[in-house]
This record gives C-alpha cells, structure tokens and sequence, in this order.
C-alpha cells in the first residue's frame, strides 16, 4: 500500500520582510536626530535649568516625546536589520557591536523617564522649583540605564560601522557615516553642547541605515533569507 504526501507551500513572505526592514532602518536614527534638535535644553544643563525649559515649552516639548517613542519602537529592529547581514562575514565583531547597542538602546526609555514626569507635572501645574526638587531625586537603576546606554550606544554603533565596513554591508560611505555619527553625537552633547550638530551625528546613521535598506531592496530574496 502506497500513501501519497502532499506537499505543503508556504507563502513567499521574503519581499514584505525586505521591504519592512528597508522602511524601518533609518526611522530611529532620524527620529532622535529630530529630537536632539528640539530638545528644549542642553544635556548639560542642570536639573532647575532643564526643568524651567521644559515647563516654558510644554508644546515643544511634547512633540520630543514623541520623537522618543518613535525611536523606542524602531532603533532596537534597526540594529538588529543590520546585524543580520553583517553578521555573515564578521559573526563576532556584529555580536559585540549589536548586545551594546540593543542594551543600549533598551535602556533609553529608562533615561527619559524624567523629561515624561517634568512634563506632565508642568502640564498639571505644579511648581518649577518643587518638580526640580522631585526630579533631582533619581533612583539608582536610572543612573545605570544613563551609563549603558552612553557606552552600549557610542561603542556599538562604532563597532557596527566597522563590521559594515569589513562586510561590505551597503556602500562605503554608509559605513564612514555610521561609524562617526556617534562621536559627533558626543561632542554635540557633552562636550559643545550644539543641538544642530546633534543633528548632524544622528542624521549620519539615519543615512548609513538608509543606504543599507536600499542594498536590502536590491537584494534577490534568496539572499536576504534563503529557503529551507
């Protein structure tokens, strides 16, 4: 007796994959870039400083957070896009580069947990010098959060930018402009404290990752994700 097996096809889901990660890439990356150019303060600034500047422009403000939780929702699947194919030809390196970026990254939402609480106490009313006075007191794990993301985020991404360079992940230049985004980054916020070459930095990976999704879309399916 003889049985006859039906073979079972699955959609072809490879080309919405491709697309997906192409339109999400350069998101994060644009989205904070944004936001450290409205950012009502300087990260410098200290607590009474910031938290004046935030109650004196609630509205500019508001459109940070949002920036911000656009960035929550893609920076993490950005990373990860990327590492997918650098990882072929530099395994250990994009593993490094990725845990410090993801952890990184994932620690962010912890950061701007205070500028969420200035602004809506502002909004509610409440006074300056008592808001300051509350969020001035932070709890340990957030000056951790502060700490990994600061290292996981800088170094990372300059790890990333040389796998994309040994792997050949995107043009050239893609590589060169995420590797130095994240120094100017730096520079721009700790050190000059300049909200347009903030700008700069972060818009520099938006462009890296963006070049990236164009080489993605120009992939065949089969090498984005080969079938089983």
């Amino acid at each position: 007796m003889t049985q006859t097996v039906t073979p079972t096809t699955h959609a072809d889901i490879r080309p919405l994959w491709r697309w997906t990660a192409a339109l999400i890439l350069p998101i994060g990356p644009a989205a904070v870039a944004l936001l450290r150019y409205f950012l009502p303060y300087n990260t410098t600034d200290d607590v009474p400083t910031i938290v004046n500047k935030i109650v004196d422009n609630l509205e500019r403000s508001s459109f940070v957070l949002w920036l911000g939780y656009i960035a929550f929702l893609t920076l993490v699947p950005g990373v990860y896009f990327v590492g997918r194919l650098t990882r072929r030809s530099t395994p250990w390196l994009t593993a490094v580069a990725v845990v410090l970026m993801i952890a990184g990254y994932l620690s962010l939402p912890w950061t701007a947990s205070s500028d969420v609480f200035t602004w809506s106490a502002g909004t509610a009313g409440l006074d300056p010098a008592s808001i300051a006075k509350a969020a001035d007191v932070t709890h340990g794990s957030m000056n951790t959060a502060g700490f990994v993301f600061v290292i996981g985020h800088v170094l990372g991404t300059i790890l990333l930018g040389v796998a994309m360079w040994r792997s050949h992940v995107g043009p050239r230049w893609a590589a060169v402009a995420v590797l130095v985004s994240q120094p100017i980054h730096f520079v721009a916020a700790v050190i000059v404290s300049s909200h347009t070459l903030d700008l700069i930095g972060w818009g520099l990976e938006a462009a890296g990752f963006a070049a990236v999704g164009w080489a993605i879309l120009r992939m065949r399916d089969d090498e984005w994700q080969p079938l089983p």
